[in-house]
């Protein structure tokens, strides 16, 4: 049995008020394309889906129509809500769904959805387990539970006292950990690490395959087997660097599986780019195919004039505009303390350069003098 495994899809999303919609709505049309030319038998969707609980309309037609392509070709989907979903909302239909092989998990009400597909090695059992907190299981069971850990063991209770013979996979979105060792995250997702939130790997001995959603960069954990797809997508700046892909897992006989990371072409990448302002725009001019991406910036020459609309000229898609501040040298005795050493006026002038990539205009500087004067004196009285 082949299915390919995605997660944190965030349709809806909006970075650094760019729409991601557009990008999302090629990125699935490309996991469709990925699906049926590998002959898969499923889809599996690892919470996350959408980037807020009340999404978008549009966000909800992308959704629909990549069920739709996907269940035309007789492909099922298995599916449960992230932190980022509204449990309700993703839950609404899926008994009726589930008739044409849409299984989707919204909510956790004190049972393990289970969803069973034959192929030549036997049976293969497939475990849909929504983002849980310790509250919803304290409220399922009725008993003390301190952790999310203890939630997820609690959870999967059933499963091990009453383990069936086959090929076991456990979707899930939650924070897990190996030991002690905690995955790499970025700036794009709301977690608590470290805490009471995560989750050890060993909750899932019991399983071939962990399919993950939460964190968005692609990793194992532990073992090859326990692993989070990440996001399809870039969803901030510090995501740059990461390969996106969707994950191909093959299951053959028990103890037996294949995992293939395909590489997914973005209809607009994300990239930092770094130098002076003239060489920057020679270089989307040379380039064109590129300077559609999505652009952080980095200027590495000060007092430029409305470095943000220059580049946009070239760069349509540019997210974010920086300057690169050059290094100062401090004396020992307050090297510490870097601010000692500039005015309450150079501090907001570094702020505003920094959040808008300019220089404060003449008639800006007029107006931030007179507040600064009005603070002063209110704090002298």
């Amino acid at each position: 049995m082949k299915f390919l495994h995605l997660a944190d899809l965030h349709l809806g999303k909006v970075v650094l008020e760019t729409p991601m919609l557009e990008n999302q709505r090629t990125v699935l049309k490309a996991a469709v394309d990925a699906a049926v030319n590998h002959h898969v038998d499923a889809v599996v969707m690892a919470g996350d889906i959408y980037d807020r609980s009340v999404p978008p309309a549009e966000a909800v037609c992308v959704l629909d129509d990549f069920i739709s392509d996907l269940n035309k070709h007789g492909i099922a989907v298995l599916a449960v809500s992230g932190n980022h979903d509204s449990p309700e909302r993703l839950e609404f239909g899926s008994r009726l769904f589930s008739d044409r092989c849409v299984h989707i998990a919204g909510y956790y009400s004190g049972t393990l959805r289970k969803v069973t597909f034959q192929d030549d090695y036997g049976q293969v059992h497939f475990h849909l387990l929504p983002f849980i907190k310790p509250a919803m299981v304290r409220s399922a069971f009725g008993e003390e539970i301190s952790g999310t850990e203890e939630a997820v063991r609690a959870a999967l209770r059933d499963f091990y006292e009453n383990e069936s013979p086959g090929r076991h996979v456990l979707i899930a979105h939650q924070f897990v950990c190996f030991g002690g060792q905690t995955p790499e995250t970025c700036d794009s997702e709301a977690i608590s690490v470290g805490g009471s939130d995560s989750v050890d790997i060993s909750c899932f001995d019991g399983f071939d395959y962990v399919a993950l959603g939460h964190l968005h960069r692609a990793q194992r954990m532990g073992r090859d087997t326990v692993r989070y797809a990440g996001s399809p997508l870039k969803y901030s700046l510090s995501e740059v660097r990461h390969s996106k892909s969707f994950t191909l897992v093959t299951l053959l006989e028990k103890g037996q599986i294949d995992i293939e990371l395909l590489p997914i072409t973005p209809l607009h990448d994300m990239r930092r780019i770094k130098g002076r302002l003239d060489d920057l725009i020679t270089a989307a001019r040379e380039n064109p195919s590129d300077s559609h991406d999505y652009i952080h910036a980095v200027l590495t020459e000060e007092n430029v004039l409305d470095p943000a609309e220059k580049l946009r000229q070239v760069y349509p898609n540019l997210i974010h505009v920086e300057i690169e501040q050059p290094e100062r040298e401090f004396d020992s005795d307050t090297a510490f303390d870097p601010m000692v050493h500039k005015t309450e006026s150079e501090l907001f002038e570094d702020f505003y350069r920094n959040i808008h990539g300019r220089d404060l205009t003449h008639e800006q500087w007029e107006v931030i003098d007179k507040v600064m004067e009005r603070v002063k004196g209110e704090d002298a009285e």
